[in-house]
């Protein structure tokens, strides 16, 4: 059970309903975020809802079963929709797309991938500043230089910025330079990361574990938004199946069964989801049908130089192409 309350409420209203709450032998977690304040309510027998609602203080009350309570759809009707300034709106309907390399390398490339993206109206770049890689030997980014580098071109061009996040102690000296934090794929079920960015008022898009389920995806997304952070989005990125012969399987059903399970935006990311090339156009299509709320894919403009996943990275004429065809899209939908 979610239990909102009113902005006003007093101290001795709160006391009466945990007691209430507490002699039908509920647990009560109260969440505070940015926006609202919660009671989180766990208990082994189900009550009338009538009985708590008309108490004073209380803005509204619901009967949620899903474990993952806070970004449950049984909750709240409207999905929710992420403001990043600028009239740059995530999940208001229209989708919405991110491009950007895998990996900051240089001014010079920065540079030229800003202007691909500001030619062709792109409001949100992606970049790994920090890069967690499977091998210890390989390229493993600039760190907060290439970030503040980064942000520079980007700020003056009017370009948000996407970076992933690997550890708690990232958090304090990227936050100024950064418009949402990623969690990968490989820290989607890193807790204490979750937790911290619970705390801070940034957007944070979690990626899917490479074998995590729909379920163990919410609830990633549930540690945040009960740490007190609101503004979150998912991320269907490919899951580790026992086919090989491309690099993950891109779970299309994922994306529309996330939107009738969650209220938050649905971001396809369909470079690591099939990880070829001349794929990608393909997969990011097909997920905006099936429901994605926007885009997140790599772009480079020489993929065969780049310094890390150049096989599954667009050239800008590649991309263009694949923009081209996303506002046909935008248009059918």
């Amino acid at each position: 059970m979610i239990i909102q309350l009113q902005k006003n409420i007093s101290s001795a209203d709160i006391k009466i309903i945990y007691q209430t709450l507490e002699a039908q032998k509920y647990s009560v977690t109260k969440v505070n975020t940015q926006f609202e304040n919660y009671l989180i309510c766990i208990g082994k027998v189900d009550i009338d809802i009538r009985n708590i609602g008309h108490l004073k203080g209380i803005k509204d009350i619901h009967r949620v079963s899903d474990s993952y309570k806070l970004v449950s759809r049984k909750w709240k009707t409207d999905y929710t929709k992420i403001d990043l300034g600028n009239n740059i709106i995530i999940g208001n309907g229209t989708p919405t797309m991110m491009a950007g390399p895998c990996s900051i390398e240089s001014e010079e490339q920065v540079s030229k991938i800003v202007e691909h993206l500001v030619k062709n109206n792109i409001h949100i770049m992606r970049g790994g500043v920090f890069k967690p890689r499977s091998s210890p030997y390989a390229f493993r980014g600039l760190g907060i230089d290439g970030l503040k580098m980064m942000h520079q071109q980007c700020k003056k061009n009017n370009i948000k910025i996407i970076t992933e996040v690997m550890q708690v102690s990232q958090i304090h000296e990227m936050i100024d330079y950064v418009d949402i934090f990623q969690v990968g794929a490989r820290n989607s079920q890193n807790y204490n990361l979750l937790d911290a960015l619970g705390e801070i008022d940034k957007p944070v898009l979690i990626k899917r574990g490479v074998s995590g389920t729909i379920e163990e995806l919410l609830h990633s997304a549930e540690y945040i938004f009960s740490k007190g952070n609101e503004r979150l989005m998912i991320c269907e990125r490919g899951i580790r199946t026992f086919e090989t012969i491309y690099r993950n399987t891109f779970d299309i059903n994922a994306i529309q069964v996330l939107k009738d399970k969650s209220h938050l935006p649905v971001i396809a990311d369909p470079s690591h989801g099939i990880g070829i090339r001349e794929y990608v156009p393909k997969i990011a299509l097909a997920s905006l049908f099936a429901g994605a709320d926007g885009v997140i894919y790599e772009v480079h403009e020489k993929p065969e130089e780049a310094y890390s996943d150049g096989q599954q990275t667009l050239n800008f004429m590649e991309s263009e192409n694949l923009i081209a065809k996303i506002n046909t899209v935008k248009e059918l939908l």
